[in-house]
């Protein structure tokens, strides 16, 4: 086991890339980490292998990976001067690349689009196939002009032993950035406005003091490890996809995790990770729990 493992960002060029890659060295210098620059180039490129080209084209090909690679670390080191950092080219495409970092990396950075062609971009397949897969928590940074300094952090909580890994996680960011902590516990994604009036008879208030109590639950024992988090509680009946977008609004971190309880309670099931990466305008945090 890696005794300090290392923020690893996905590079390709792109903006969303190099936002990412500012991104990933603010949270290397929270967390004192080593960032690690990553660019893949597809196997099928190497000189010799099953698409043929000129010698020429493929010392051009490498000479602009690393060129892209030196501004992005251009970049980082104006996010976060003096951060030790380390660029990487990888002969092999991306999705690959990224699922192997993250057997070893602290977390996986990536941008939400990439630039294509054949420099191994990174694009959506390449994100929801690390959001699924990835060993290690996965930040997705959607914009160039990303994490407010004065927002909160924001968490989705199900209650389920699945969202631990993310509590525990959204506490760790929320410290490092002295930021308070939103905890938000949505109970239902049920279509109230298809069911019958009979639903009017549920005994909703009850329910609710349930709901409050599975947060207060899950947020147990981390208020008392991190003291210094100042944690706001909103739990509501609503869709979790739709209250996690609201709150993200002012949000400078998203974190949910891969799966939830499922069922009347369903939170963070992976469809709604899914749905945040396609729809939030923050960076997200999905977290999965190591094995």
């Amino acid at each position: 086991m890696t005794i300090n493992p290392a923020i690893v960002v996905g590079v390709d060029g792109s903006d969303t890339s190099k936002a990412a890659a500012a991104w990933a060295a603010r949270a290397a210098a929270r967390h004192a980490v080593p960032l690690r620059l990553v660019a893949a180039q597809p196997a099928t490129l190497a000189y010799g292998g099953p698409l043929m080209a000129s010698q020429e084209f493929y010392d051009d090909l490498d000479r602009e990976t690393k060129r892209v690679l030196a501004e992005a670390k251009d970049v980082a080191a104006a996010a976060a001067p003096g951060l030790e950092a380390e660029t990487v080219i990888v002969n092999s495409s991306p999705i690959p690349v990224m699922l192997d970092e993250s057997e070893r990396a602290r977390m996986i950075v990536l941008g939400t689009r990439g630039l294509g062609a054949v420099r191994g971009a990174l694009l959506g397949s390449v994100t929801a196939a690390l959001a699924t897969h990835a060993r290690c928590p996965l930040v997705v940074v959607p914009t160039v002009d990303t994490d407010p300094a004065d927002g909160p952090v924001v968490v989705g909580v199900d209650g389920s032993a699945n969202s631990a890994p993310a509590v525990e996680a959204a506490f760790t960011e929320a410290s490092l950035r002295a930021a308070p902590l939103v905890a938000v516990h949505a109970w239902s994604d049920v279509d109230f406005d298809t069911l019958p009036a009979a639903v009017e008879e549920i005994p909703w208030p009850g329910l609710a003091e349930n709901e409050e109590a599975t947060l207060a639950e899950s947020l147990a024992g981390w208020q008392e490890r991190f003291p210094d988090v100042d944690v706001r509680r909103v739990v509501v009946r609503d869709r979790a996809v739709e209250q996690l977008l609201d709150q993200s609004h002012t949000a400078q971190l998203v974190v949910v995790g891969s799966h939830g309880r499922g069922g009347f309670r369903g939170m963070l099931l992976g469809s709604t990770s899914r749905a945040l990466l396609h729809r939030i305008e923050r960076p997200l945090m999905i977290v999965r729990e190591r094995r």
